[in-house]
């Protein structure tokens, strides 16, 4: 466990690393762990003269997912073996299995990752495009079979989180989630209720929820697709391109830009993503043994 100091030394130092590299080092699940000093996390600092000039945290994997860990290390104390030596440690506290994640996959992680003897496992893309006047979303479909409105209290709750876990059975992070999981997100500062669309089918008292698109604001000038989940049962009936045209509606009134991530081997969704007009913007890669 991190002390108070410790945390915001590392929270410091992740700043730095921002201001130099252009791209944040720690994904959210880390940063939110390392700010929360959640137990089940494995939090690995080097220090140098008693000051903090790496970090690496290691997330626990969870039934045949791996562990996952993330690395930074100051640009003042680079090129001095810092990095290989986190990574050593990371997969050490993870197990031989562990992934490691590059933001960015900038170089000098892909040199870290050839000296540590790991290869590209998995690659997850951020996708971009702009949105306003200039740059119109395809035309809304209106569809009669689908009643499409936004969250209206925790009485959504289950079904969202019945609907994401299904969706997401495959996947090491947005998998597996629980209540308190989803209470965490909706109670964010960020959470916008006008802003999680629902998809139900039309005529059932909103008894089972078939899909669902969840946006982000991160600030005046990006928002994200946040999550778009389609209960499996669901599929084909173009649930995922009409949750998410909802969202990008409210977007545009509100950010000139949008992201979203996505699996490099996604095909279908590469291909939904791209008819609405995203394009690559970075990758971020898992490096494994």
């Amino acid at each position: 466990m991190l002390s108070a100091d410790e945390r915001r030394a590392v929270l410091a130092l992740l700043d730095d690393a921002l201001a130099v590299d252009g791209v944040e080092a720690l994904g959210e699940a880390p940063v939110a762990a390392l700010e929360r000093a959640t137990p089940a996390v494995t939090h690995i600092i080097a220090t140098h003269e008693q000051i903090p000039v790496g970090y690496a945290s290691v997330l626990p994997g969870r039934d045949d997912q791996p562990a996952s860990a993330e690395v930074v290390v100051a640009p003042s104390a680079r090129g001095r073996g810092i990095g290989a030596e986190l990574v050593g440690r990371a997969v050490a506290a993870g197990g031989p299995d562990t992934r490691l994640w590059a933001h960015g996959d900038l170089p000098a992680a892909r040199a870290v990752a050839a000296r540590s003897g790991l290869v590209a496992r998995r690659e997850l893309l951020q996708l971009r495009r702009p949105l306003g006047p200039d740059h119109p979303l395809p035309v809304m479909p209106v569809r009669a079979d689908i009643t499409l409105r936004t969250y209206r209290d925790h009485d959504d709750d289950a079904e969202i989180l019945r609907v994401n876990n299904a969706a997401f059975d495959w996947h090491p992070e947005q998998g597996g989630w629980t209540l308190e999981q989803l209470a965490a997100r909706l109670s964010a500062d960020w959470f916008d209720p006008a802003g999680l669309f629902l998809a139900w089918e039309a005529g059932t008292a909103e008894a089972t929820l078939l899909g669902f698109h969840w946006t982000k604001i991160h600030g005046p000038d990006l928002g994200e697709v946040y999550i778009v989940g389609v209960d499996p049962s669901a599929q084909g009936r173009g649930l995922g391109q009409l949750v998410t045209l909802a969202g990008l509606y409210y977007l545009a009134d509100r950010v000139p830009t949008v992201n979203l991530y996505v699996e490099g081997d996604n095909t279908a969704a590469l291909h939904t993503y791209s008819t609405l007009g995203f394009e690559r913007y970075r990758a971020d890669v898992a490096y494994g043994r």
